[in-house]
């Protein structure tokens, strides 16, 4: 594969030479005809016009020459210059100084950014940094408890009525409903769950971590129902 592209390249090099070559003949031959057209005699012997032309078309083609074996001189010295030995594998095959420089990097790279992570920072409707409910979104994990309650339900009731995008939980769940435990205010977990639901699904702010706990609490309770 190499070897065809070098081929390539090469015929395309030598073309566009040879079209260089073509185009600087034509140039010099109209040019020169048209300095022998011009001159008193109409020849090109003894036309200084035609030697002016020949001079200058010959220090360009000497200049050009020069710049391309200067330019061809220098890609050479740096290809010469790249380290042609195998590249290092293993720790052991590196210099101590490079190992050390390196191990030193990576230390206080790993230590920035560890202090720029935002810490005790607390994003409404999200859990708190290093706390149980950290990185949950309290709207969405709230929402999501619907179809697990929905079939934890069927397992105690299986022909439970389909559940309706915005039907409320305490018609949902009325089935379920007298099984459930009731706190002192004659509420069940259920009346709680059903409030919390409605502020996940309505409100535009954003669930409290109390009223995400309110919502684990009665998955909790129903699940050892």
């Amino acid at each position: 594969m190499v070897s065809g592209l070098w081929t390539v390249t090469t015929i395309v090099h030598v073309f566009l030479w040879l079209v260089f070559l073509c185009m600087l003949a034509l140039s010099f031959g109209l040019v020169s005809s048209q300095a022998v057209r011009n001159s008193r005699t109409h020849s090109i012997s003894n036309n200084a016009n035609v030697i002016v032309i020949g001079v200058s078309y010959t220090v360009v083609i000497f200049i050009s020459i020069l710049i391309c074996i200067n330019r061809r001189i220098s890609i050479f010295r740096r290809l010469q210059k790249l380290q042609k030995a195998n590249a290092t594998r293993v720790v052991s095959e590196a210099p101590k100084a490079v190992v050390d420089f390196i191990r030193q990097e990576y230390a206080r790279s790993t230590l920035i950014a560890y202090q720029s992570i935002p810490k005790d920072v607390v994003q409404e409707g999200w859990g708190r940094p290093n706390s149980a409910h950290a990185g949950v979104q309290f709207r969405r994990a709230m929402l999501d408890t619907i179809s697990e309650l929905d079939e934890l339900a069927r397992l105690v009731i299986p022909h439970q009525p389909q559940l309706r995008p915005s039907e409320r939980m305490l018609s949902h769940f009325r089935f379920i409903a007298p099984l459930l435990p009731k706190y002192e205010d004659g509420l069940s977990p259920l009346h709680y769950y059903d409030s919390a639901i409605q502020l996940a699904r309505y409100s535009e702010r954003e669930p409290t971590e109390r009223e995400y706990e309110i919502v684990l609490n009665a998955v909790k309770v129903i699940r050892e129902m």
